[in-house]
């Protein structure tokens, strides 16, 4: 007689290990430090077993959850949460179209989620489950930018005196579109027909002093490094990296646009500082090719725009045999769920090079509870199961999201004649 009852294509494959499913996947969307955060939460039918993932795409956090909720619960509620792999691709190919930083966001949220499960479930942290540590903590660098050389070298001496021994100098520009510091005032060019445009020759004159009385200040007590923020052209990243070979930078980071990064390899061939690229890579595969192509030093990537932990640790391990060092994306669009994340590879991968740090608020902290704090400029991961981070929802809705600042920053970096810059 044949079998009456309905069957889903997507349903449980084969027989499962342990009576264990998914009951339930949504999002939790919250802004304790104004930075919109999405987490996804995956419930399973064990009572008390949940995990959590990072989703953050602050600029579009929107339709991460309409697809987290709309279009990936249905595929895996049902199913075994210990199938990550079979998981992960269920989600990843059945849109047909794949890759991008709303669909692997989601992704992302997933598999860090299901990760978490297995922490919990087996009663060990996820680095241990990664085969364990090769170091015992993960070295980090921050952030100091100033209006003018001397605020930012006054901020850097004072996460030299808290312990870190990176720092990432940026210094105000004139113009709406300086990143990393807050502009300087008035106009960059008077008369132009954009008078607050970014100047990128201002740029390129200005930054090489930043780092020469950077040293001059420091020695070689501390590493130093720099972000671009993808605004030059192959040409001008070569000339800007000759200027700063004198200040021994740690990197040069995102040196030009990621539509230009089959021009990378050249750039960095004629780079006598390392080259730093990857947080704007929206998917393994893309930040695969930046390793394989030559085009790096560091790879960068943001490791929930390119699907989770599952390809961050493949990627790690593709860097590892050619020599590229990890230098994962985390400023505070990284929830400390994702912070969480990028430190689980960090200490179980021999391809670490460094860490973005970022140091959460008691707000974070509250709506985090087990959120990892850097001492001394050290992250060191939680030993408890999973991720040993749990998510107050209570806490999450006093601080609801609105759009991201994004948006607006961005409409505003023009050069002097109007026209657009990569942001």
């Amino acid at each position: 007689m044949l079998d009456t009852v309905p069957f889903r294509t997507f349903d449980q494959p084969w027989p499962a290990p342990q009576d264990v499913r998914i009951t339930g996947v949504r999002a939790i969307v919250t802004a304790p430090e104004g930075i919109p955060l999405v987490v996804v939460r995956v419930d399973t039918d064990e009572d008390g077993l949940h995990g959590y993932g990072c989703a953050t795409y602050t600029q579009r956090w929107h339709a991460v959850v309409a697809f987290v909720e709309e279009h990936l619960a249905p595929l895996v509620v049902g199913r075994y949460p210990g199938d990550i792999g079979d998981l992960l691709r269920l989600v990843r190919y059945s849109g047909y179209w794949r890759e991008g930083p709303v669909g692997n966001n989601a992704l992302s949220g997933l598999d860090m989620a299901l990760w978490d499960i297995a922490g919990k479930r087996a009663g060990l942290p996820v680095h241990e489950l990664l085969g364990g540590k090769v170091r015992a903590a993960a070295d980090t660098y921050i952030h100091a930018g100033g209006r003018d050389i001397r605020e930012t070298l006054d901020q850097a001496e004072e996460f030299a005196e808290r312990g870190w021994r990176h720092v990432r100098l940026q210094v105000g520009q004139p113009g709406i579109g300086t990143y990393g510091a807050a502009p300087v005032d008035g106009p960059a060019r008077v008369g132009a027909p954009y008078p607050r445009g970014w100047d990128p020759r201002a740029y390129l004159a200005t930054t090489p002093a930043l780092f020469e009385e950077a040293r001059v200040r420091f020695g070689d007590r501390l590493e130093l490094l720099h972000d671009v923020h993808s605004r030059l052209t192959p040409k001008e990243a070569v000339v800007l990296a000759r200027a700063l070979e004198p200040y021994r930078l740690f990197f040069l980071e995102d040196v030009i646009a990621p539509e230009h990064w089959d021009r990378l390899p050249e750039v960095r061939s004629q780079s006598p500082v390392p080259i730093a690229v990857g947080e704007l890579a929206t998917s393994l595969t893309d930040a695969a090719r930046l390793i394989t192509g030559g085009g790096v030093d560091f790879i960068r990537a943001h490791i929930s725009a390119i699907g989770g932990l599952t390809p961050a640790k493949k990627l790690a391990t593709l860097a590892e045999f050619s020599g590229v060092r990890t230098a994962w994306h985390a400023p505070g669009d990284t929830s400390p769920i994702g912070a969480a994340a990028n430190v689980a590879v960090d200490v179980t991968t021999s391809a670490f090079g460094i860490q973005e740090g970022h140091v959460y608020s008691e707000a974070a902290r509250e709506v985090f509870p087990g959120t990892l704090e850097i001492v001394d400029g050290w992250l060191t991961p939680n030993e408890a199961p999973g991720w040993g981070i749990e998510v107050d929802e209570r806490a999450a809705a006093r601080f609801p999201a609105g759009l991201s600042g994004h948006d607006e920053w961005a409409a505003g970096v023009r050069g002097l004649d109007g026209g657009l810059h990569a942001p």
